[in-house]
């Protein structure tokens, strides 16, 4: 059964896949550490702890000396993981981030879970909107956020091999199941779901379903959706976009602010082209508030009603 068929019945969060494939590199591989915060429940941490106790740390509530001690790790040849949530990987440890691990280009991954708004009823404190924004402008940084479990245990496994500090962003909730084990992925490489000639929708992490589900639904009224999965933001796969102007006409879902996500570094690559059109649907420069997780979906218009209608006015 091709992915365009099957049903998207089997849900998963994406922070189980970091959890089940870091003791797989981590047994691998004795330079892999992770390095918690005092929240290894909520990031899935705790299997490592218990098969892997000499490659963990936990430095309890301090999430920049997190980033330092990472830091000082990578000096000696460790792979260390930072595991944390999107809010505090983000911005609370920015400024060691930047300094620390960016800046002299250690071999750092910071690990996140409760990326976008599948935080839900913790509220908008807690649902990072901006993280891969704030990262994406850092230079020797890596930014990635797999759709579903399988691509991000792959996407995972890549980051542990590639040099160089790596963002990586979870769901706390659980999303659709979209791709097999058997898939491969490419950091800096579009997966492509779909060939199509009449619109291009360009989704990453949490959105690729609904962007599949769209897909579904303007093929049964002969519309041709081309459609990527844009699992890495940074290096944006701008083969893969200018590709698409061959259509002229794109849509791009994030779980993410408008501003300087996906979207945005679409529009870059658009606007450096200077031809086709771009709607950025996503998170409408607000915070989220206390609500289930499709409830600020549709706030944000992040639904397949809004992508159907924002095709075919696009299409007129």
């Amino acid at each position: 059964m091709s992915m365009m068929e099957k049903t998207l019945t089997i849900k998963k969060a994406t922070r189980e896949a970091f959890g089940d494939e870091i003791v797989e590199l981590g047994k691998k591989n004795k330079n892999i550490y992770v390095i918690d915060v005092d929240i290894a429940k909520s990031c899935k941490t705790v299997n490592f702890i218990k098969q892997l106790p000499d490659q963990h740390i936990n430095v309890g509530i301090a999430e920049q000396n997190a980033a330092g001690l990472a830091a000082g790790l990578a000096t000696t040849g460790k792979i260390p993981f930072v595991s944390t949530y999107a809010v505090f990987g983000s911005l609370r440890m920015a400024e060691q981030v930047r300094q620390e691990i960016c800046y002299p280009n250690l071999n750092v991954k910071i690990a996140c879970s409760h990326g976008g708004l599948t935080p839900a009823n913790d509220g908008g404190s807690h649902q990072a909107v901006e993280d891969m924004g704030v990262l994406r402008s850092f230079p020797n940084m890596t930014v990635i956020m797999g759709a579903d479990y399988y691509s991000t245990r792959k996407l995972v496994e890549q980051a542990a091999k590639i040099y160089g500090p790596v963002y990586l962003r979870f769901t706390r909730d659980k999303v659709p199941v979209l791709y097999d084990e058997n898939e491969e992925f490419i950091i800096g490489k579009a997966k492509k779901i779909k060939e199509g000639k009449d619109i291009a929708i360009i989704a990453n992490g949490d959105t690729v379903h609904l962007a599949l589900e769209t897909a579904k639904q303007l093929k049964k009224e002969g519309i041709s959706v081309k459609l990527l999965d844009m699992h890495t933001i940074k290096p944006l796969d701008r083969e893969a976009v200018v590709d698409c102007l061959k259509i002229g006409k794109i849509i791009t879902i994030e779980d993410h602010n408008i501003l300087n996500g996906l979207g945005s570094a679409v529009c870059e690559v658009v606007a450096e082209e200077g031809k086709g059109i771009v709607r950025r649907i996503g998170v409408q420069d607000q915070f989220g508030q206390s609500a289930p997780y499709e409830k600020l979906l549709e706030l944000n218009g992040i639904t397949i009603e809004n992508i159907l209608k924002t095709a075919k006015e696009m299409l007129k």
